[in-house]
């Protein structure tokens, strides 16, 4: 099993370097108010995932990258 910092740092890496920034920057303006204003324990952190995916997908969809 891959370490969860393991995936968190590809994640990262994946995110910053094949989004294209207009996605990144939708996922960053819809994640960040929530996460701002919310202590990190009372964030559903499976609600911010799924919002983050929805946006993904909707700027993607059948679209691959480089």
């Amino acid at each position: 099993m891959i370490p969860t910092e393991v995936e968190n740092r590809i994640a990262r890496y994946f995110m910053h370097m094949y989004l294209p920034d207009e996605v990144r920057l939708a996922v960053e303006e819809r994640l960040l108010p929530t996460c701002i204003w919310n202590e990190e324990e009372n964030l559903d952190q499976d609600e911010l995932v799924r919002w983050a995916i929805e946006i993904i997908d909707k700027h993607l969809g059948d679209k691959g990258f480089r």
